[in-house]
């Protein structure tokens, strides 16, 4: 048998590669680490993890379909654990960056509760940022 170690990668169908890319380069502060544009496809590092951007015009985006969209979204939400997590902080950045954001909350995720934010990214797709577990 085995066990999971954590997510490896994530990948999001795109419209807006341009968009998308300065999103989770700027506000999220993900480096790109890869791109094969031949093909599409844009590799952000994100911690241990990647976020894999494949446009939808690419080859690898046409071979899955319609793009996503308010009826057709490729996930519900991903969750990023953050670390310092400041709530104020975090608000501050995301408000110049003009993120709409939800409140700090106790959520459960991998490590207990702990408090998270909701934002979404250019495409509607919705970002968890969470925090230490407080248990």
């Amino acid at each position: 048998m085995f066990n999971i170690l954590g997510i490896d990668h994530i990948v999001l169908r795109t419209k807006d590669v341009n968009g998308m890319l300065a999103f989770y380069t700027e506000v999220l502060g993900c480096p790109l680490e890869r791109q094969l544009t031949e093909f599409g496809l844009f590799q952000l590092r994100a911690g241990k993890s990647l976020i894999d951007l494949v446009d939808v015009d690419g080859p690898i985006g046409k071979s899955a379909g319609e793009a996503p969209g308010n009826e057709a979204r490729n996930v519900d939400h991903f969750c990023l654990r953050i670390d310092p997590f400041e709530p104020t902080a975090i608000f501050r950045h995301l408000d110049q960056h003009k993120v709409t954001h939800s409140e700090a909350e106790e959520r459960y995720g991998a490590e207990g509760n702990g408090l998270s934010i909701y934002i979404s990214d250019p495409e509607g797709n919705t970002v968890e940022l969470k925090g230490p577990a407080s248990n």
